[in-house]
């Protein structure tokens, strides 16, 4: 990706994915995990503070080595172990049938081929294992998608390929899991072209 995107954006979205406002997205989408947990878009550890102290590991992925580094306090400090278990959530070093729950935050907007990272995560999950997702991607409202549209080659550039208009539970049903719940809305204090979140669970089946 060149120095930029390996060395400048991963701080940039350290510090713009840790913004206060998000905390009670990643607080709701922690909760419920349970068991053995692979974590697509690991980052800098940013969920980390909201893992289940009971959870027996998490598998991290994370292309980025700054990102990781820049997550080392947070693995230090959880009561929870954390390994970083591969770089390409499009091709997981996991064994099929592995894991209890998967998470991803922030993530399906910026892998180049969503769909086959989807298709891993389902692969390494266990029968009836479950996907915890929060994602940013296409808005409700026509006049906010078209914005999201004109914007998203601007997007693209500037924050390593992460696109501002994905369906995202179309993109997680074609993936062959099943929507158990989902929640539609603008985050608070976000712009709205960048604050259409969807957060809720699909199973594999």
């Amino acid at each position: 990706m060149g120095f930029y995107g390996d060395h400048v954006l991963p701080r940039i979205i350290n510090v713009a994915c840790g913004m206060k406002m998000s905390d009670p997205q990643r607080r709701r989408v922690c909760a419920d995990l349970s068991g053995d947990v692979v974590e697509i878009g690991f980052g800098s550890g940013l969920n980390v503070p909201f893992y289940p102290s009971n959870l027996r590991k998490v598998a991290a992925i994370e292309p980025a080595d700054v990102g990781w580094k820049l997550a080392q306090k947070r693995v230090r400090n959880s009561p929870v172990k954390i390994e970083r278990s591969g770089l390409d959530g499009q091709a997981l070093p996991l064994p099929d049938s592995s894991f209890d729950t998967a998470l991803s935050t922030w993530t399906l907007c910026t892998i180049p081929d969503v769909v086959t990272a989807l298709k891993e995560v389902r692969r390494v999950l266990k029968p009836g294992g479950t996907l915890h997702f929060v994602e940013h991607g296409k808005a409700p409202d026509a006049d906010v998608r078209k914005w999201q549209d004109r914007l998203n080659p601007i997007q693209q550039r500037l924050f390593g390929g992460c696109n501002l208009n994905r369906p995202i539970v179309s993109l997680i049903e074609e993936a062959g899991f099943t929507i158990k719940e989902v929640d539609q809305f603008y985050e608070d204090g976000a712009p709205k072209f960048m604050g259409a979140l969807s957060l809720g669970t699909a199973t594999a089946s």
